[in-house]
């Protein structure tokens, strides 16, 4: 078995939040100390960690590294990156519409069909994310793994655990500094927890 304990980061800074932001590099707001106390004696030690290229991930481990977590390397995990918007990054969200080519999911900003120019579709990113999924599952056999990671490549790994679309998978609301935890077992995937807050 692999345990994966997936935690998203830490709220962005507030000026980002009225734009589509996905897979650009936005800084992160200070992050609560209380919080990161909280994730550290919730996550399992010892653990192979993982971030995402983007520095709101490494931002939010390091969090956890200060408020009593031992340090661990950060190994970075290009598959678990957030969905990709293309042209559609910096956008904001009151104008979005007018660019989409069919209805937005009633739980997120488009549909997980809509492939923006020159971006994924939510769909895409699933694969991207399943692909990440099983080879690190296999290549670490036995191990506990903790992910920071984002709130679309985290509903990513749940539609692919529990082989649904990503339109089913969109229902799902991943909070910032929640925990997700899934395992890996001989016979497939196990969902342990969603959105486990500290």
């Amino acid at each position: 078995m692999t345990n994966f304990h997936f935690v998203r980061h830490a709220p962005v800074t507030a000026e980002h939040l009225p734009y589509c932001y996905g897979a650009t590099d936005v800084p992160v707001a200070p992050v609560c100390a209380d919080i990161s106390a909280r994730l550290a004696s919730r996550l399992p030690q010892p653990a192979r960690w993982f971030v995402t290229p983007l520095s709101r991930t490494r931002a939010t481990a390091e969090a956890v590294f200060a408020s009593g977590y031992q340090a661990a390397p950060l190994a970075v995990e290009p598959g678990f990156i957030e969905q990709h918007f293309g042209d559609w990054h910096g956008t904001a969200h009151d104008v979005l519409p007018s660019k989409l080519t069919r209805p937005a999911h009633p739980f997120w900003i488009i549909s997980a069909e809509e492939t923006p120019p020159n971006g994924e579709s939510s769909e895409a990113m699933k694969l991207r994310v399943g692909a990440a999924l099983e080879r690190l599952a296999a290549d670490h056999a036995g191990e506990e793994l903790v992910v920071v990671a984002h709130g679309g490549s985290i509903r990513g790994a749940l539609a692919h655990a529990l082989d649904v679309p990503m339109r089913v998978a969109l229902h799902f609301s991943i909070r910032n500094q929640s925990i997700t935890r899934m395992r890996r077992a001989a016979d497939g995937w196990h969902v342990m927890a969603v959105n486990e807050t500290p």
